[in-house]
């Protein structure tokens, strides 16, 4: 699949909690990661992920540290807390899921029951 895939609306912050269990990153390195992971298919948008971060660090399923990035600047280090490792196991749950029926509805070549004429 070589196109880029627009998220659907709410997996943005499944994707940030599952990239930031993998270990401290900082903002622009869970961005990396979810492109890295991805194969380069979900691409996220700077101006979605900062609020986003920011909303999971305000409900507590992260936490953040300063630290150092790998060019020497100052960067705020997001990790997974134990309210963030639950919900994610959750969404994880549901995530799957739901790909489960969408993957049942775009499988089936006939309707489950006759159709009206």
């Amino acid at each position: 699949m070589d196109k880029q895939l627009d998220l659907l609306q709410g997996t943005l912050d499944l994707l940030i909690l599952k990239a930031v269990s993998l270990g401290p990153l900082h903002g622009y390195g869970v961005l990396l990661r979810i492109q890295q992971i991805s194969g380069q298919t979900l691409v996220i948008q700077q101006g979605s992920l900062y609020p986003a971060l920011y909303r999971l660090e305000h409900q507590g399923a992260i936490a953040s540290d300063w630290g150092e990035s790998d060019n020497n600047r100052k960067a705020k280090f997001y990790r997974l807390t134990e309210d963030g490792r639950r919900h994610l196991r959750e969404e994880t749950k549901t995530w799957e899921a739901y790909a489960i029926a969408v993957a049942k509805v775009l499988g089936a070549t006939q309707p489950p029951f006759p159709e009206e004429a």
